[in-house]
């Protein structure tokens, strides 16, 4: 079998086929490692989620939350326990390789897809530099604008531009940030700013949804300025779409099968991905270990369709309460801001989530919570419906 992409959803997709005795090639059209655009903050989800025994390369461990409304009114929630470790994408995506490796799976880096190509009983991939390559099953994990997000015919929900810049962390400061994330909400509907501690960097963005480039771009400037770390030394500053599906958009299509980034899997509120990708990356490379070994076209949708109706049932319940979340933020982030600082168990609410302990999904089977997000979301602004 062949997997598209070597970011989380395709390291742990091979992994898995892999674990179960099945040949598999990672092809990644950049050479590894490769830098990613990311805060890089591993949720309760995420570390749950990873290979057993596996140690992930931490540069931080953050304790504390810093919430501020529009610049301003800053308050600092503690934790007894890790709420999120901080990793660099180009090191974390490396060592899941690693360790799909190991498990035996083959690497093709510098490697690009141009195409898709069914036949009776495999799919035919076509690369750029490498010629034709036949595989039984393939798992697609190449991002929302890869080649087989669109094979599959992955419809998106809406689309959000992220900002990012990794500084240089000021000498006067480190001690400040060493295990504290700040995240200001307020300025931009639906929008929010972050500040993520990794050792000796800081990273810093924004994330808001796409169309308006220089609102996002000035908040992000001004953000920093207020913090005082537009002065600091700029190693990486980066942009990214993310692109989140529509409920009941496709999942796979003949022998074609996506997950993470490329089947649009996201949390909607946070716009967290890395706990999407490992987790239905996992779950896809054991739908297409089984697939790959299935002996009829017949058998193989079976094993396709149950791969869709597992995401149905555990991550899309998540982005569906995500949605509820985001919608009443937009119009509200002033209650959320509110909720947050003032009462204790909205923070705990909170924490739990981050570290694993329980979901926005959990948190919306109360009637109550659902009821007031709905209240809170009705007359929203709708997403942007968009493809592109």
């Amino acid at each position: 079998m062949a997997v598209i992409g070597a970011g989380p959803a395709g390291a742990m997709a091979a992994l898995a086929a892999a674990a179960q005795g099945k040949r598999v090639v990672i092809l990644e059209r950049f050479r590894i490692p490769r830098y990613k655009t990311c805060a890089g903050g591993l949720v309760g989800a995420s570390m749950n989620a990873l290979p057993a025994g596996f140690t992930p390369p931490v540069q931080a461990i953050a304790t504390s939350f810093t919430f501020s409304l529009r610049g301003r009114s800053e308050r600092t929630k503690n934790s007894s326990v890790p709420l999120v470790k901080l990793v660099r994408r180009d090191e974390f995506d490396a060592a899941l390789v690693d360790a799909a490796v190991a498990a035996g799976a083959v690497v093709f880096d510098n490697t690009i897809v141009t195409n898709l190509t069914a036949e009776d009983d495999a799919m035919r991939v076509t690369t750029r530099n490498r010629g034709d390559l036949r595989a039984r099953i393939v798992v697609g994990a190449d991002g929302s604008a890869g080649r087989s997000s669109a094979y599959v015919g992955v419809v998106l929900d809406h689309v959000d531009l992220g900002l990012e810049v990794e500084l240089v962390a000021p000498d006067d400061q480190s001690g400040d940030w060493a295990s504290r994330i700040l995240v200001d909400w307020g300025t931009i509907p639906g929008a929010y700013a972050w500040v993520f501690p990794k050792g000796a960097t800081l990273s810093a963005g924004v994330i808001a949804e796409r169309g308006n480039p220089d609102l996002t771009r000035s908040y992000l400037r001004d953000f920093l300025a207020r913090l005082g770390l537009d002065r600091q030394q700029t190693v990486v500053s980066s942009g990214h779409l993310t692109r989140c599906r529509t409920p009941g958009s496709p999942l796979y299509r003949d022998r074609v099968l996506v997950a993470g980034d490329a089947a649009g899997l996201l949390e909607p509120w946070t716009r967290e991905g890395i706990s999407f990708a490992l987790r239905s990356g996992t779950i896809a490379g054991r739908a297409a270990a089984a697939a790959a070994a299935a002996a009829s076209a017949p058998a193989v949708a079976a094993v396709m369709a149950g791969y869709a109706g597992e995401i149905s049932a555990t991550l899309a319940r998540e982005m569906h309460a995500g949605r509820l979340f985001v919608r009443a933020f937009t119009r509200h982030p002033r209650i959320f801001y509110l909720a947050i600082v003032l009462i204790p168990k909205a923070w705990d609410f909170v924490a739990h989530a981050i570290s694993g302990d329980s979901s926005l999904a959990d948190i919306t089977k109360w009637r109550l919570a659902r009821m007031l997000l709905l209240a809170l979301g009705s007359g929203a602004r709708p997403r942007s419906r968009t493809g592109s």
